[in-house]
């Protein structure tokens, strides 16, 4: 697709429920339009029905706005169910940890399976519905055990819901000296087939990966995010007002100021408006779509 022709986009909040200040920016965003998704943790500390309601009635208020369930397996958060295993110290492993054991094999997928079911559950019970599309905290609906757990999860209690798979649209020229993206590109390959033999649809391209920990251009990352990114792609971003409850669980504050800045400011929308990007709900790719060609997982 040409950078001239229109595209839509889902651009989706993650960590709803992680924090009352990171609530208040999600919902603040989806009311005047400048994100249109947002994925719930239905592990966090900020998901009473009241946190519920307020991002409903904010939802009500773009007709374009998805809700989603952002599955949580990683600490510092803690599961749902009795028996998950293994834990640390009463809360999921480590992101480490958890990618570790998944790529050795060491976990149990039933396990997964009770607690990912848990989680849409819950996210069912809190909202009245089930969730629009399902993704993965830190990336883990894509882990080897953790993605067939994810997606006959969602296959059996959100059969309606997309999925978020983190494979780029872009040539290989352009995605080489960035480890973790590359990581999420191969990972995503077999998340995709496995989708596609279930049936389930996707987010045919995805942007948004970077170095949380560095102070960065925002501006200048959100232009990057969409050179390339096809319609229906996805950008993910963390926006948020940084609250003590934040700083306790997630060592990623000040950027999330920085993003929700960013966001709301009239340089986004002309950056939307110069690339002729919009925010209007995007099909997923087809269930039974051809893979992304060699060039592009």
């Amino acid at each position: 697709m040409s950078e001239t022709a229109q595209r839509r986009i889902w651009l989706v909040a993650d960590d709803y429920g992680i924090s009352p200040g990171v609530n208040r920016a999600i919902c603040d965003l989806i009311e005047r339009g400048r994100i249109n998704a947002t994925s719930v943790m239905m592990v966090g500390p900020a998901i009473s029905r009241d946190d519920a309601v307020a991002l409903m009635n904010a939802a009500a208020a773009n007709p374009n706005a998805a809700i989603g369930l952002h599955a949580t397996l990683t600490a510092p958060f803690a599961p749902l169910t009795m028996h998950y295993q293994p834990l640390h110290g009463g809360q999921f492993l480590p992101l480490g940890r958890k990618l570790r054991g998944a790529l050795l094999r060491r976990h149990d997928r039933q396990v997964i399976a009770t607690e990912l079911s848990a989680q849409i559950e819950a996210f069912t019970e809190r909202f009245g519905r089930t969730p629009d599309y399902v993704d993965g905290h830190q990336h883990v609906q894509l882990f080897p055990q953790v993605r067939d757990a994810f997606l006959g999860a969602v296959k059996a209690l959100a059969p309606q819901a997309w999925v978020r798979q983190c494979g780029r649209s872009v040539p290989l020229a352009r995605r080489l000296g960035n480890p973790k993206p590359l990581l999420l590109d191969a990972l995503s390959a077999t998340f995709r087939a496995r989708a596609r033999a279930a049936g389930i649809g996707y987010n045919p391209s995805f942007a948004g990966a970077y170095d949380f920990l560095r102070e960065t251009d925002f501006d200048k990352l959100m232009g990057s995010f969409l050179d390339g990114l096809s319609d229906g792609g996805l950008v993910m971003c963390h926006p948020g007002i940084v609250d003590e409850t934040l700083i306790a669980l997630d060592p990623f504050t000040d950027q999330r100021e920085r993003e929700y800045a960013y966001l709301g400011s009239d340089r986004f929308a002309e950056l939307l408006a110069m690339r002729q990007v919009s925010l209007t709900a995007a099909p997923p790719q087809a269930a039974t779509g051809a893979a992304l060609s060699p060039t592009e997982i």
